[in-house]
């Protein structure tokens, strides 16, 4: 599948020195090293059933810091993002809307492309959607199923958790809280015949006027989480201890995509799937979860519509700190305005304060999981110092700086 065009990203001045990357893990709640030369990041893409949200612009402009800084820093990075082009979801607004499903999800996934590249963010390695990785879907649950870790329910097709080493005892939640959450984002605790209730489905059979394709154990669609775990695998190389290093996503896929996507990789390969699981928080509007179900979702393409500048949503989104839950306001666009405001002025002056002590500060923010208040932080008080009267710095380094690191293109 195709992403979006590739673009110029400045490289770091020779000066700068970059620490490694350390990024918060959901699940350990320690901060973890993105170790070595080679870096595979799997970021988990749309269900194209609704245009870019402010939701997924956070996740996918946070995701392009790491993958910006790790480029900088000179790792050679592959990143790895999926569209989930059939799943539940597509198929019930389709539905709803009388229109082709097929239609639908390619009509927004164009949208997508085009809020990524007005937004600047880098593209990924490989862009894969699920459709055209069916064949490696279906290889991996013949694995499951002769490995005897596999087993149907009407031709229906789960994992059995009891077999692989962890997945039950070291659940990231309480019983209960797993059941609930489970049986809120997709899962079917309570179907009769089910060896464990939270054992997931890898595999659904036809039903009805569904979409389906031809499997040896019988027709039908892939499971929601087996399609990451399918698609990761097959496209990132092995990383050094684990299978990939980074597994990425917003924080309602923490439980339980995020988890059964490593424990199926686990049941398959033997080992760890990602050496860290970083989520960014979620995105509300006056008080409330942004929601399809709400009606409150703020699109992309309605404020760049609407005149807002790639550069000043980028601005807004990532001021506040990745990983928190937060609220979205029209204030935030003013904010985001004033500052950029700010910084084109000092930029246009003559003379500016020194550049390469602030650029190396925002790098040493940047690598400490990501500070992007405390960057932010800095580039004002190097815009008051400019102000001021302070010389002795470049405003090209700043600017180039605001591109390389932040995807602020100005």
């Amino acid at each position: 599948m195709l992403s979006w065009p590739d673009r110029y990203m400045p490289p770091a001045p020779k000066e700068i020195i970059h620490p490694e990357l350390n990024l918060l893990d959901s699940f350990q709640r320690r901060k973890i090293p993105l170790s070595g030369d080679e870096i595979s990041i799997y970021v988990c893409g749309i269900t194209p059933y609704d245009a870019t949200h402010m939701g997924h612009a956070a996740t996918y402009l946070t995701f392009d810091l790491v993958h910006r800084y790790l480029k900088a820093s000179g790792k050679r990075v592959i990143l790895v993002q999926n569209v989930t082009d059939i799943d539940d979801p597509l198929l019930e607004r389709a539905s709803k809307d009388r229109q082709d499903w097929s239609d639908l999800a390619q009509s927004q996934i164009e949208l997508f492309r085009e809020d990524m590249t007005s937004l600047s963010v880098l593209p990924p390695t490989a862009y894969r959607g699920v459709i055209e990785a069916i064949d490696e879907i279906i290889d991996l649950v013949s694995d499951f199923i002769k490995s005897g870790k596999g087993y149907q329910i009407d031709g229906d097709i789960y994992l059995d958790l009891a077999q692989v080493d962890g997945a039950i005892s070291n659940l990231p939640l309480s019983p209960d809280q797993a059941l609930q959450i489970f049986q809120e984002r997709g899962g079917d605790p309570s179907r009769v015949g089910k060896r464990h209730p939270l054992d997931p489905l890898l595999w659904k059979a036809r039903r009805g006027d569904d979409p389906f394709w031809p499997a040896p154990f019988g027709e039908g669609r892939p499971g929601w989480h087996i399609e990451c775990t399918s698609i990761a695998l097959k496209n990132l190389p092995r990383a050094t201890v684990t299978s990939i290093s980074l597994q990425a996503g917003g924080s309602d896929l923490m439980f339980p995509h995020h988890y059964m996507t490593g424990i199926q990789a686990k049941a398959l390969t033997g080992i760890e799937f990602a050496s860290c699981y970083a989520h960014t928080g979620m995105i509300g509007l006056n008080g409330e979860k942004m929601s399809k179900s709400k009606g409150n979702l703020v699109f992309i393409s309605k404020l760049r519509h609407e005149g807002v500048s790639p550069a000043v949503i980028r601005i807004a989104l990532l001021k506040q700190k990745y990983s928190i839950d937060r609220m979205w306001s029209e204030e935030l666009i003013h904010e985001a305005e004033e500052f950029l405001a700010k910084i084109l002025s000092a930029l246009s002056r003559q003379e500016v304060a020194p550049a390469l002590q602030v650029i190396q500060a925002m790098v040493k923010a940047l690598a400490d999981d990501l500070d992007t208040p405390k960057v932010f932080e800095l580039l004002s008080s190097w815009c008051e110092r400019t102000e001021g009267g302070e010389v002795g710095g470049s405003a090209g380094e700043i600017s180039r700086a605001l591109d390389t690191y932040l995807g602020i293109v100005l």
